[in-house]
């Protein structure tokens, strides 16, 4: 098991989370393996973090946004199964089990907000443009799946390694799923009831509108691009 963690200024966050992902990982696996994918350059004390906490330490390659530390991730990657996770807590590590524990039931594991039991804990506003996105990209792109956007998921490794990724925001979640339902048809998803948790400590990185655009951008591209 890959358990991936794009990070930018999130060591505050890590020192904390690193050592609970790691008990989670160890209680589900005997192999597996933790890779913090950093900026270009370290831009704070990351590195050290993680050579301390001996989880693999990458810096991300073409560029310093998400969409670079994903594809960086993805190829750096071994694992049989892939599970990204965001680096500023509003993962908890404990619900790797709810993932990893349900992986032979269906190929791609969702920690769903939107299904029965899920929920979120960010503002009002926050809610209804994830609400909106999630509906846009259900209807026009025919995803059975109530939420596409949540980074938190569970990937086949060798499925996940042979996409050809160009977004670089955020909505490269949304391109994943996509393009991994494309290229492999028969692929089922499951949706685990998940509660997204409000960040530990430090400033989003998301510029809302930024945000709204390249998801509309990616939407159409996705719809009627070849």
């Amino acid at each position: 098991m890959s358990v991936i963690l794009p990070a930018y200024n999130e060591e505050e966050n890590l020192r904390l989370l690193i050592p609970r992902i790691r008990h989670a990982c160890e209680e589900l696996t005997d192999s597996f393996e933790i890779l913090v994918i950093d900026t270009l350059t370290p831009m704070d004390g990351t590195r050290e973090l993680c050579e301390e906490q001996q989880v693999r330490y990458i810096n991300r390659s073409g560029g310093n946004a998400y969409g670079d530390a994903v594809r960086t991730g993805i190829a750096q990657s071994t694992g049989r199964s892939v599970i990204f996770m965001d680096a500023d807590g509003s993962h908890p590590p404990h619900f790797l089990h709810n993932l990893f524990g349900v992986r032979n039931e269906a190929d791609i594991i969702v920690a769903s907000r939107y299904v029965s039991g899920g929920f979120t804990e960010n503002s009002a506003i926050l809610v209804w443009m994830s609400w909106f996105v999630n509906m846009g990209y259900r209807l026009v792109l025919g995803l059975k799946c109530k939420d596409v956007s949540n980074s938190f998921k569970l990937y086949p490794g060798a499925a996940l390694r042979a996409l050809q990724l160009r977004c670089d925001n955020f909505d490269i979640v949304e391109e994943i799923l996509v393009k991994i339902m494309r290229a492999n048809p028969g692929f089922r998803i499951l949706e685990v009831p998940f509660t997204f948790k409000k960040r530990m400590f430090g400033q989003t990185k998301r510029n809302l509108l930024a945000f709204i655009f390249s998801y509309m951008v990616t939407l159409m591209r996705l719809r009627f691009g070849r």
